[in-house]
């Protein structure tokens, strides 16, 4: 199914895939074969996320619209999917690596947390001359590539901890913030492309927006007891390195200078039911997709019959699919990570 989705569209081999949590990346051929029958010209992706689905519609021909409440994943929308023409060239490139007087916010906040004070003072330094460039796409694209670089070059590619416990000695350790910078440049500008549809990107809450389109695709965080779905407190570092940390306040006492995480249905079995019904009677007019994990609530005749109650007709289909944050050895053989997949499709 991959190889006959790589013979469609070579495109879609240029996505700047990250270790994000949660990424349809490794199961997108399964999505496809089952949404692929579907009849529909426009995509809503309401938790857009690391993009992957989006993206992968975008070269499809679909005309999509992205939504996600995490400025860095709208970013990343904004530079590949909304974005069809614009690239950073070399003479961006040098505006954005010269040197310049910032307020070494970065420098001074989370000094010995994540990298080394040189690596700091290269944050500092781009991400002011990010903010100087008057092309919102360039914006979006320069913010994108820093975010990348910093997950590349953070060991399990998070924010929760203090230093390199988890150095594993690969490659993307080894390279400089600065590196993986011009490196993840040079692959978003890969990933620009037109498809012949004006595409848009959205930074809002999914019980706060309106979309129509011919399909709605919902992967919200999953709630199950056994882990937790905080997006923020894995990635808050470059969620506020997007934010230029403007309207966040850091909470001085975490270790890690994480900030408040922000309010969703989905994080509370208490609201995940009936945020789940405000969906879908609010797209009840849309063909619903809904992705969604074995080990989750609702549950799998919990969710169906939810759906039931505003389409005539709903399929389930079961992929099998290993999630893991890492290679650490208590994980490797544990069940627990080994759940289905499930694909709910209303029509």
């Amino acid at each position: 199914m991959q190889l006959e989705i790589e013979n469609f569209t070579d495109q879609f081999q240029y996505f700047p895939g990250t270790r994000y949590m949660g990424s349809k990346n490794k199961i997108i051929s399964n999505l496809w074969k089952h949404i692929g029958k579907l009849e529909f010209d426009s995509f809503f992706d309401a938790f857009a996320g690391s993009n992957v689905v989006s993206y992968f519609m975008k070269c499809q021909g679909k005309k999509v619209i992205t939504n996600d409440f995490m400025s860095f994943s709208y970013i990343t929308s904004k530079a590949i999917i909304e974005n069809s023409t614009e690239q950073i060239d070399s003479k961006d490139i040098k505006f954005l690596l010269k040197k310049n007087k910032n307020n070494g916010f970065i420098q001074s906040t989370f000094q010995d947390i994540f990298y080394s004070a040189e690596e700091n003072e290269f944050l500092d330094r781009v991400r002011r001359n990010i903010s100087l460039l008057d092309n919102e796409y360039k914006i979006a694209l320069a913010l994108a590539s820093l975010v990348r670089a910093c997950v590349k070059k953070r060991s399990r590619g998070i924010f929760t901890f203090v230093g390199e416990r988890y150095n594993d000695g690969r490659a993307d350790m080894r390279k400089t913030i600065e590196e993986h910078f011009i490196e993840s440049i040079q692959i978003f500008n890969k990933a620009v492309f037109y498809n012949d549809q004006q595409n848009k990107s959205k930074n809002k809450r999914s019980e706060n927006i309106t979309v129509k389109a011919d399909l709605v695709y919902l992967d919200p965080p999953y709630f199950t007891p056994k882990s937790d779905n905080d997006y923020v407190r894995r990635y808050h570092f470059v969620e506020g390195l997007v934010k230029n940390w403007e309207g966040i306040e850091i909470q001085e006492h975490s270790i890690v200078k994480k900030f408040e995480s922000y309010k969703s249905p989905f994080a509370k079995k208490e609201t995940a039911y009936s945020a789940f019904d405000d969906l879908f009677k609010k797209h009840k007019d849309s063909i619903i997709a809904i992705s969604y994990s074995s080990n989750s609530l609702p549950t799998k005749k919990e969710l169906t019959e939810m759906l039931c109650k505003y389409k005539s007709k709903v399929e389930v289909y079961e992929i099998n699919h290993t999630y893991s944050m890492g290679n650490q050895s208590h994980k490797i053989g544990n069940k627990n990570n080994r759940v289905k997949e499930y694909l709910f499709i209303g029509k």
